[in-house]
């Protein structure tokens, strides 16, 4: 199905004209703060236009808001694929307010509405709209009915309770088929400034559900496993390939590029599985997995060139073109690019340490990284080894050697940029021993590795990190 130019317009005949200005902006780009100073409004207010447009437009994602302000006619995502094929869909029922108070009850109900637009902004999930949701009351009557009702797979619901001094907060998310509850969270924070506790609540709810290593993804990965493999849909694929990927193993990086592979067959339009396949092969280049670094960089291009015509305002994509840009001599670019990843995913924490190691390494100062992994590591506290891989290269970078040596052995040891930085630090410390032992484990392990390559396709630009990297290097006779 192809939204046509009267579609379009007789679904946005639905909105006021302050609605479709926030609409507009939001679809090209802008953030919250940015329309509401455009707009004179408050960025709570955006957030209210916004879960009213998602209903008015019938749309769960910011690819399918963005599809009414294209001047190319594109598919939605979901109208390409068929039931069975579609990701899992949330509903997030208001939270309930345990107060009488009126201040209290907007609280709820702005946290509800942050939660979830920013869930499916971040997330890459369709989330039932808010306005739908406010409609059924604050928590579902019965799960299995409710959730057959609106065609969902998990239910959020949440509770608050306040006070003057203190808000506490109950999230809990269960399967829609039967109740059962997969997570539950308690959260007790001080009241301060209202709106930035707000917004601090709705980013650690919504990192802990989202994010390869999420709440939401460990559920999916869990099912997906008891599944034969031939009835795989392609957001299974996407699960079990994002899983692969952040070994940064040399058999885990090949296992993800064929599983994104498979699930972009079976769903083309798929922009975050386009963005991982990128960051994949933007590994496969730079750790020697590959046979041919040229035809790595060239799957790694348009991969992320793919994930950006689908979908603009991937943070991930964008990170992964900075790289690639840098990696071609396109500074400029790589800044440009860094700058859009850093817009789009500062509230994201599987972004953060991305663009934290491309800070220290390829365009930036290491101590404008060492801010980001820490932002990222508060954000997710269930941060997966890779957050620490990322953390050690950055304190690296940075000259704090122990530091990095302590994060390194933290993260993934089938990695051979860790044992590469493993290498280094130890040998920067004076500790030859330990040099020597992790240098001769990346020579034996991955004989086609390089510290040249991997300065050459991370790209590492930062020119004290190239000579940080070269001097210890020498010294643990790695080059």
């Amino acid at each position: 199905m192809m939204l046509n130019d009267a579609s379009k317009a007789q679904a946005l005949d639905a909105l006021s004209g302050r609605e479709r200005a926030v609409a507009e902006k939001f679809a090209s780009g802008m953030t919250y703060r940015e329309i509401g100073k455009a707009l004179f409004i408050a960025p709570t207010t955006v957030r209210t236009h916004l879960a009213s447009i998602y209903e008015k437009l019938g749309v769960r994602t910011k690819i399918g808001l963005a599809t009414y302000f294209s001047g190319v006619p594109r598919a939605s995502q979901e109208a390409l694929l068929p039931l069975s094929e579609a990701p899992p869909t949330l509903a997030i029922f208001p939270i309930e307010c345990l107060n009488s108070e009126e201040r209290w009850r907007r609280f709820a109900d702005g946290l509800s509405s942050d939660i979830t637009i920013d869930l499916a902004r971040y997330a890459g999930l369709p989330v039932i709209a808010f306005h739908t949701m406010k409609s059924l009351g604050s928590k579902p009557a019965d799960f299995a009915a409710d959730g057959k009702t609106l065609g969902v797979t998990y239910i959020v619901s949440g509770r608050l309770r306040a006070d003057d001094q203190r808000v506490r907060l109950t999230i809990e998310l269960a399967d829609a088929r039967n109740g059962v509850s997969l997570w539950r969270e308690r959260y007790d924070r001080p009241v301060e400034d209202i709106f930035e506790l707000q917004d601090s609540l709705t980013e650690s709810i919504i990192n802990v559900f989202a994010g390869s290593y999420g709440t939401l993804a460990t559920v999916g990965r869990n099912a997906v496993r008891r599944k034969p493999p031939a009835s795989l849909r392609a957001y299974d694929c996407y699960l079990l390939g994002v899983e692969q990927h952040t070994t940064f193993s040399r058999a885990g990086n090949a296992a993800a590029i064929r599983l994104f592979l498979r699930a972009l067959e079976l769903d083309p339009t798929f922009a975050n599985c386009w963005a991982e396949l990128a960051y994949a092969y933007s590994i496969e280049a730079c750790n020697g997995f590959g046979d041919d670094v040229l035809t790595s960089i060239e799957n790694w291009r348009t991969a992320a060139e793919n994930a950006l015509r689908l979908d603009p305002t991937d943070s991930c994509a964008h990170a992964c073109l900075g790289n690639l840009r840098a990696c071609l001599g396109d500074l400029e670019g790589a800044e440009r690019a860094h700058r859009r990843a850093l817009e789009y995913g500062f509230n994201h924490a599987g972004i953060l340490p991305l663009l934290a190691g491309s800070k220290a390494l390829v365009v930036g100062d290491p101590a404008e990284a060492i801010p980001l992994i820490e932002r990222a590591m508060r954000l997710n506290p269930l941060a997966p080894p890779w957050y620490f891989g990322m953390q050690g290269r950055i304190l690296f970078a940075a000259g704090r050697h122990r530091q990095a040596i302590a994060a390194l052995r933290r993260s993934s040891p089938e990695s051979p940029d860790v044992l590469m930085f493993l290498a280094l630090a130890h040998a920067a410390t004076g500790e030859a021993g330990e040099a020597a032992r992790f240098a001769a484990r990346l020579k034996a392990e991955f004989p086609e590795f390089s510290v040249e390559r991997f300065i050459t396709a991370y790209p590492v630009i930062n020119p004290d990190a190239v000579l940080a990297i070269r001097d210890a290097a020498r010294l643990a006779r790695l080059i």
